[in-house]
């Protein structure tokens, strides 16, 4: 700003108060300090602007897996959307699914006076995060839950919709129905196994070890899967597919196998209808989730200050002919 009043001709305060549009400045004067500002290359520090009225810094933090899958995605998409039209913007990180990473871009986010962090958590410990919530930073967990601490957490329905789509593939005359999925670790997966197994249980159908098989889903990780559940004694008919990426692998797996299973994923992807067959899927919407996580979120930076709230949306199967193959 010294820079901007002595090439102007006026002093700091002058320039103080056209970078910060007050009305006293007359207009031939503001002209100048506008055109030193110009050719300088001057950018005014609207956190610490905001900071020093109180009104916080204008920005959330958003933490999710991988800002490359479609899925986060979309949910950054939905988080903007409310943010914009609440005048702030959004700060987004990938963790990686790493825990370390997590907690760096947290504390990072936090060092940077965020108003709000949302969190799609890459662990089970967010202790750290305490002395951030006490000093005034209200945070939200979106789409699995905090592993050690009390806070806001916006869900979907993971147990019911493996449930539904186990009940959907046994309303086709399936019996032998193999569940392929990310890591247990992960909390959307353990709870979509949870709820594949009740959904056996409920069909009096079997739940067999052999048709279950839980790891990170790679191309090829994916299809040694696809090729243990079908080729093992009394193979599998129909596959759950636990997420968005695992089904997109099964699908490169399966391409040009004569006889397919019955495929039900969790969790809808771009061109899914326009496959050959159409993928079926555990459809949730993707934009309320964010939705809801970020209106929650502004909610606290306005001061709300009751109890801990837990949101679960709603899933809905999603029948376009890959799920209702007949056994």
């Amino acid at each position: 700003m010294n820079d901007v009043a002595r090439l102007a001709g006026v002093s700091i305060k002058t320039v103080s108060r056209v970078v910060n549009d007050e009305p006293s400045v007359h207009p031939d004067t503001a002209d100048r300090v506008l055109a030193a500002i110009e050719r300088l290359g001057f950018r005014r520090n609207l956190g610490a602007r905001n900071l020093r009225r109180g009104s916080g810094t204008g920005t959330l933090g958003l933490i999710v897996e991988d800002v490359g899958n479609p899925f986060y995605s979309e949910l950054h998409r939905a988080v903007e959307r409310i943010a914009i039209r609440h005048g702030r913007r959004v700060l987004t990180g990938s963790s990686e699914e790493i825990p370390d990473r997590e907690r760096e871009l947290a504390l990072e986010f936090c060092a940077r006076r965020v108003d709000g962090l949302l969190v799609v958590p890459a662990g089970t410990r967010h202790g750290y995060l305490l002395p951030e919530m006490r000093a005034g930073t209200p945070v939200v967990f979106v789409d699995r839950p905090p592993g050690d601490i009390a806070a806001d957490t916006v869900l979907v329905d993971n147990a019911g919709g493996t449930a539904a789509a186990v009940a959907h593939l046994v309303a086709h005359g399936h019996r032998r129905i193999a569940f392929v999925a990310d890591s247990p670790e992960i909390f959307t997966a353990a709870e979509r196994l949870r709820g594949f197994r009740e959904g056996c249980a409920t069909a009096g159908v079997p739940c067999a070890e052999r048709l279950v098989v839980m790891r990170t889903p790679t191309r090829e990780s994916v299809a040694e899967a696809a090729h243990r559940v079908l080729t093992c004694p009394d193979p599998a008919t129909a596959v759950v597919a636990g997420n968005n990426r695992v089904t997109v692998h099964l699908v490169r797996a399966l391409a040009g196998a004569g006889r397919r299973p019955a495929l039900v994923g969790f969790d809808d992807f771009e061109l899914a209808d326009l496959l050959d067959p159409p993928v079926s899927v555990v459809a949730h919407d993707v934009s309320a989730l964010g939705e809801a996580a970020a209106e929650l979120l502004l909610a606290r930076v306005r001061g709300d200050q009751s109890p801990p709230r837990k949101v679960v949306l709603p899933v809905r199967i999603e029948a376009r002919g890959s799920g209702e193959v007949a056994a």
